[in-house]
């Protein structure tokens, strides 16, 4: 399970602990983070700051392609922030990954602004197979560019990038920003005009047992 940073959105507990009860689970957090999930007795739990990396075993991945050979996960940077109470603002690290398994990549830019750490990735890891770009929440922009990317920024990001496949996501299942809930898929189909940025249909969350 890899966790970007601490927003209530993105590390929700009563999910990490079900996720946990499950068994077979092992939790990648940026740094300073592990400590919150302990404490909840959730985990194995492992700790990367930006330029860290953790190998894993081919078992962790069960049956999937590729799991004989094991698979490593990579810390990158994003341009966001940490909280999850008032006096906490940035006491933990916020992040993204890219994954590196049999010469594949993939990149999970977490929850980010538009900076340069795009082309840096791609200058250290090369272009990535798929890049999970978010996409919503990014109203008002006077407020939210510093932290989150504009659909028309996902594009730009997966153009510098160069990446294969991207699939848009931190979109359509909370109201976060002042835009509405479908306005990020809208106004991304509007601006990507290309086959390879996937919009999927993700669900609003109702009652869940």
């Amino acid at each position: 399970m890899l966790i970007s940073h601490n927003h209530y959105d993105h590390l929700d507990l009563p999910t990490l602990r079900r996720l946990a009860a499950r068994g077979d689970s092992t939790f990648i957090v940026p740094a300073r983070v592990a400590r919150l999930l302990r404490s909840e007795n959730i985990g194995p739990a492992h700790e990367l700051d930006w330029g860290e990396a953790l190998s894993l075993p081919g078992s962790i991945l069960g049956s999937l392609p590729g799991s004989l050979t094991g698979f490593t996960i990579h810390c990158v940077p994003a341009l966001h922030f940490s909280s999850r109470r008032i006096h906490d603002r940035n006491k933990t690290l916020w992040c993204g990954y890219v994954i590196e398994c049999q010469e594949r990549l993939v990149y999970f830019a977490g929850d980010t602004g538009f900076g340069p750490h795009f082309a840096q990735i791609r200058e250290k890891f090369g272009s990535p197979h798929l890049a999970l770009l978010p996409i919503g929440s990014y109203g008002p922009r006077w407020f939210m560019s510093p932290v989150h990317i504009a659909p028309d920024e996902a594009v730009r990001a997966r153009e510098i990038l160069a990446a294969k496949t991207s699939i848009a996501i931190h979109h359509g299942t909370f109201q976060l920003g002042d835009e509405s809930i479908d306005t990020p898929k809208k106004q991304l189909i509007a601006c990507a005009q290309h086959e390879s940025f996937r919009v999927l249909n993700n669900a609003q969350f109702a009652d869940i047992p």
